[in-house]
Order: structure tokens, then sequence, then C-alpha cells
């Protein structure tokens, strides 16, 4: 029984660990959001590592602003969009083995994962101002179709909660 109940609270547990992360921050001044309805891009102080990848994110966030009635501009925006992206490793360890709690035989195997994460940024153009954030980690794969997915499943959660309410 104790084995079971460690299996099911490590499973668990792990489920946590692995799912997407998204915060959502705003200027509690702005109260009238719906006044932006154009945008124009602000090149990302640090991009990722990959053009291919930068570009995926752009598009990710140029459909939500479509869908929320926005329109891209060269100039004269009311919002400056940009963006940030990083990469961190992460490092943990999961026992394994057989055996009680005092004795039998196990190991522990170190994990190493890369955990991207960026953050979305609108500015108000005409203050440069910043008036909401969102931000999203998760752990990388090392096949790009899914890193494509999770930028445009992490863009769609942070997008879903503007404009605040």
């Amino acid at each position: 029984m104790k084995k079971l109940f460690l299996g099911m609270f490590v499973v668990l547990a792990s489920a946590g660990v692995w799912a997407q992360s998204i915060n959502v921050d705003w200027d509690r001044n702005v109260h009238d959001f719906a006044r932006y309805k154009t945008y124009a891009w602000v090149r990302p102080l640090r991009p990722t590592a990959n053009p291919l990848m930068d570009e995926r994110i752009v598009t990710a966030i140029d459909a939500q602003l479509a869908a929320k009635g926005m329109r891209k501009v060269d100039s004269g925006s009311d919002l400056l969009v940009t963006y940030n992206a990083g990469v961190k490793e992460q490092r943990s360890a999961m026992a394994t083995g057989m055996g009680g709690w005092r004795m039998g035989m196990g190991r522990v195997d170190p994990i190493i994962e890369n955990v991207g994460t960026l953050v979305v940024d609108l500015s108000d153009a005409g203050q440069k101002k910043l008036i909401w954030r969102g931000a999203a980690s998760d752990t990388l794969s090392d096949k790009s179709d899914k890193n494509s997915k999770k930028i445009e499943k992490a863009v769609e959660k942070m997008f879903k909660k503007y404009p605040p309410k």
C-alpha cells in the first residue's frame, strides 16, 4: 500500500512540474484597454538564439492581437509590442529502485531539462509606459514542432486575459 501511495504521489507531483505556467499583470491605473486599437513592434532586447523561433513567437502574438481586433501598423500606433525569451537549465533527480525506506537497492538519476520563458510586453506608445505583461514558462522539447505548439498555446493562454477585466 505504501508503494502504491508513493507511486501515485510521484506521478501527481511530477504532473505539476510539466504544466505550462502562465502569469499576467497590468497597470491598474489603465481603465480603458479598449482605446488601444493599433500596435507596432519594438525589437526585443533578448530574442531567442533561433531566428525561426523568433518568427513563430511574433506570428503567435500577431494572431492573438488580431483576434482581439487590433491592427498592426508601421507608425503612429497606440501600443508598442515586444517580447523577451530565455532558456534556463533546471536540474532535478529521480529515485528509482526497490525496497523499503531503510533498505533495498536503488539509485538516483539526475534529470536536466531546459525551461523556456517567454515574456510579452504591451506599452502605451504615447507614454512609453508598460501597461500589460504576460509571462509563460514551460519545459522545452528537443523537437521544434513541439516547441512551436507550446509557444502558440502559451501566447493564446496569455491573451485570454487581455484586456484585463
